[in-house]
């Protein structure tokens, strides 16, 4: 940890094991308004917010829909799915846990406020953060900076002193951006159940 004096944490897929469950929701959702929504392509918008993502595959697919309703209707169908089947991400977790109340921590999700607030809440590790940053929060979404930077500001850290930690290529774009050492959750070992 030298030099390393805060941590910032995505949430769906690096802290919370919750993308199989967006990909439920969105298989729905998709379907219900006629869209084509491959897996590989829900898998390489990781990090980015359901309306924007919704706005690009309407425009995409000459569709006419209000992705901002259609976005709240994805959360709304993920929501249950979340409440009943979120696990952690273990070995994330056990990382937030070891620094927990030694240096500052933040979530720093493309996620909205209120689904991220109710991820952590439900793993029982909110109190863990001094601030969760969501899409909400900033202009400009991942792989933009502003939401690590928004985060490091937050928990009082220079980004050059934040780790931070993702489990998407756009994510890890962004906190290379944000001037941060960035960690490929993807490539951590698996801790032990």
């Amino acid at each position: 940890m030298k030099d390393i004096k805060g941590l910032i944490f995505d949430c769906d897929g690096t802290l919370a094991d919750t993308m199989p469950l967006h990909w439920h929701a969105w298989q729905i959702v998709t379907e219900r308004h006629g869209l084509h929504f491959p897996e590989d392509r829900f898998y390489a918008f990781g990090g980015v917010p359901s309306r924007d993502i919704l706005k690009q595959l309407a425009q995409e697919q000459g569709r006419s829909l209000d992705h901002v309703a259609v976005a709240h209707e994805k959360e709304e169908t993920y929501l249950p799915l979340m409440l009943a089947r979120v696990q952690p991400v273990r070995a994330v977790l056990e990382i937030a846990r070891a620094n927990r109340g030694k240096i500052p921590m933040a979530v720093a999700s493309g996620g909205t406020e209120k689904i991220i607030n109710l991820v952590l809440d439900r793993l029982q590790i909110r109190s863990w953060f001094g601030a969760v940053v969501t899409s909400e929060m900033v202009k400009n979404q991942k792989p933009a900076p502003d939401i690590f930077l928004e985060a490091a500001r937050r928990i009082g850290v220079e980004p050059k002193f934040c780790r931070a930690y993702e489990d998407t290529d756009l994510g890890l774009q962004a906190i290379r951006a944000a001037g941060m050492e960035a960690v490929d959750v993807r490539t951590l070992p698996a801790s032990p159940s």
